[in-house]
């Protein structure tokens, strides 16, 4: 596995990460936990050293998964995990980015993932009731005591970061970013550039949807979260298979997969971006790492612009309470 750096900060990890969210919330049922650990322990045998989980996924639950399953690559592996929203009786129900909750946050995570200091420290999601400001001065004390070595934000807008950056150094962003969900172009990616922020897309596969696998006859289970997206109705399913279509005809071509294209195409995109797919299966970690291997001439990265641009993706990317949540 090659290694990249997230921007200027001086921070090397995998080339791709692991998205470890689905190993304990949002997809369905929970994968059985000792598979999961096991999964874990793959991925850093292949050579994955950026691992992502937060408080919130469970709550709380994935984080301790994690400090679990990398407790034996303390100093080998990097772990990323998020501050930022409130819970009430084991639910979300809000943004809570005071000062004092992220240091309280901050002890919580450290004792779940059994660790002296978080490596990569972000705020989940902007919470517009605190000056952002207060947000990153607070991240630079907690990096100050030791107990944080790096800050990184999800979700944020362009004025957010710069904001943010200008208190403590910001050392990589974490949006969503895929050929389906292509935002980040116009306004995100060139502030990374200039600021020197890595950028670090989750759902670079269109939460599974880019693999290929699904179409308008998907049934997902009752606690899996995409059936309340937009873009995972049957119609917006059966109208964006044409994506999928697309990135099967350049994979026959380069002898690959949909996913691996996908995953491709945005390691093509700047030599800082570190994408974070998830998987809950051993043969999908393998496929999605080879992805790395794969280089996309830019006469195959052109043709895949040039008609992905005559895609119109259906369905928005959260419905519209959700939307409004994020700081973008």
């Amino acid at each position: 596995m090659k290694k990249r750096k997230l921007g200027n900060s001086g921070l090397e990890v995998s080339t791709l990460g692991l998205g470890c969210m689905g190993m304990s919330f949002a997809y369905g049922a929970p994968p059985d936990k000792a598979a999961m650990i096991k999964l874990i322990h793959a991925a850093v045998e292949q050579g994955v050293t950026l691992f992502d989980t937060a408080e919130a996924y469970g709550p709380f639950v994935n984080e301790e998964l994690v400090g679990e399953a990398l407790a034996p690559f303390r100093g080998e592996v990097v772990i990323a995990t998020k501050f930022g929203f409130r819970f009430q009786d084991g639910k979300q129900v809000g943004v809570n980015s005071r000062p004092e909750n992220i240091r309280s946050v901050a002890e919580a995570s450290l004792k779940r993932l059994k660790v002296e200091a978080i490596d990569l420290f972000y705020q989940h999601r902007v919470d517009p009731t605190v000056p952002i400001e207060d947000v990153a001065g607070t991240v630079k004390d907690l990096i100050k005591e030791g107990k944080v070595k790096y800050f990184g934000l999800s979700e944020a807008g362009a004025q957010t970061i710069r904001r943010a950056h200008a208190v403590q150094p910001v050392a990589a962003l974490q949006n969503e970013y895929s050929l389906w969900t292509r935002t980040p172009e116009k306004e995100i990616l060139p502030i990374l550039e200039e600021l020197g922020i890595g950028f670090v897309p989750f759902s670079p596969l269109g939460r599974g949807f880019l693999a290929g696998k699904m179409d308008e006859h998907t049934n997902f289970e009752p606690n899996d979260f995409r059936k309340n997206l937009p873009r995972f109705t049957p119609e917006a399913l059966k109208a964006n298979k044409a994506l999928v279509n697309l990135l099967g005809k350049v994979a026959k071509d380069k002898g690959a997969t949909p996913a691996q294209i996908a995953l491709a195409w945005l390691l093509a995109q700047k030599p800082w971006i570190v994408p974070i797919p998830g998987t809950t299966k051993s043969h999908r970690l393998t496929e999605n790492n080879a992805a790395v291997t794969i280089d996309l001439s830019s006469a195959e990265l052109t043709l895949i612009d040039a008609a992905a641009k005559e895609i119109t993706v259906m369905g928005a990317r959260y419905p519209e309470e959700m939307e409004k949540a994020t700081g973008l």
